[in-house]
């Protein structure tokens, strides 16, 4: 019969010679042990198959060594991005990141954080759905002590660290840059504006018509999901009711694909009869035909900082835990879907 017994740090020790608190130390790469009988023991760790028992570990240190990161979707290229981002900083600190998302919907999120928190992970990163407006999930989280660290779609009703792109920026950029290739009539795909990131991106676009004297219509504004099947949806009502707009300002790049695909199937040209620009940069905009001018959120910076963040609340003491937001600036992508003053 095979043995099953598995290896302890007292084999270690006993095959080098040494305590097994010598071994224990190297293996946590404590700088009393030297360099060579760390080798030796992490060596003889891998030729004996040792692997820690992270329960008993946990137990010891109060600490499971697990991040909770929930996502609303995992199959956009800006989520994977920031988890990426994430899980780069959390891995050189010898910490696993356990995903999982809520598709939009409200009770998927609340079941995620119960999972989390049942799995006593040491902290959560995540970014709200469209659909959640209420947040006692959340504050559950903060209440047992454990740092939270929202992203990208964040709220105000919750006080804890937050990190997110400059979103009112992003979208006077991409207007301001429509209105300076000569566009006047420019019409705006959105969603819910009760989600901060959209209500800044629409106060954007409004803002940077009205500072360029030109009056926002609201029949040029169009609320949906932001897929690429409501960017075809605005942009066939905005052709069957003959609304007069030169230029495309879409909160989405899967709208504004949406939207190129309409334009393109009835005639137009684009940019000289129909201007876009989206936002988000994700990465098949930059094999649209045209191209897409689009807003970058630099999704792996936001991950590295939500990280830094997270265990920023980690190892400081529970009443000196600072808050902090950080806003990261966009940057405007141009592309030939929106240059109709060719440079």
């Amino acid at each position: 019969m095979e043995n099953t017994k598995k290896t302890t740090i007292h084999d270690i020790a006993a095959k080098l010679n040494v305590t097994a608190s010598t071994v224990s130390r190297a293996l946590k790469g404590n700088p009393r042990i030297s360099d060579s009988t760390r080798k030796a023991v992490l060596k003889t760790a891998r030729e004996l198959n040792y692997e820690p028992n992270q329960i008993a570990s946990a137990l010891r240190s109060g600490r499971t060594q697990l991040i909770g990161m929930l996502v609303p979707t995992i199959n956009r290229s800006f989520f994977s991005s920031i988890i990426r981002g994430v899980e780069e900083v959390a891995n050189s600190l010898d910490y696993r990141v356990i995903v999982s998302q809520s598709n939009e919907v409200f009770e998927n999120e609340e079941n995620a954080v119960r999972a989390f928190l049942n799995a006593r992970v040491d902290g959560i990163i995540a970014s709200i759905g469209k659909n959640t407006q209420h947040f006692d999930h959340y504050k559950q989280v903060l209440e047992r002590g454990l740092p939270l660290v929202l992203f990208d779609r964040t709220t105000p009703q919750l006080h804890t660290s937050q990190v997110v792109i400059d979103d009112y920026q992003g979208a006077y950029l991409a207007t301001s840059h429509l209105i300076a290739q000569g566009c006047v009539k420019i019409a705006h795909f959105t969603t819910e504006r009760k989600i901060d990131i959209y209500k800044e991106r629409y106060r954007g676009y409004v803002n940077a018509l009205e500072d360029h004297g030109i009056a926002p219509n609201e029949a040029l504004v169009f609320s949906g999901s932001l897929q690429l099947e409501d960017g075809r949806a605005h942009a066939e009502t905005l052709l069957q009711k003959k609304e007069n707009f030169d230029a495309i300002f879409s909160a989405s790049d899967y709208a504004a694909m949406g939207a190129m695909q309409v334009v393109r199937e009835n005639g137009l040209k684009i940019p000289e009869d129909v201007a876009l620009v989206g936002f988000l940069n994700e990465p098949f905009t930059s094999f649209t035909d045209p191209p897409l001018t689009t807003v970058n959120q630099f999704p792996i910076e936001m991950g590295h900082t939500a990280a830094n963040l997270f265990f920023n609340a980690l190892n400081s003491e529970k009443e000196k835990i600072v808050t902090k937001k950080t806003v990261i600036q966009p940057e405007l992508v141009i592309r030939a879907s929106s240059l109709k003053k060719k440079p």
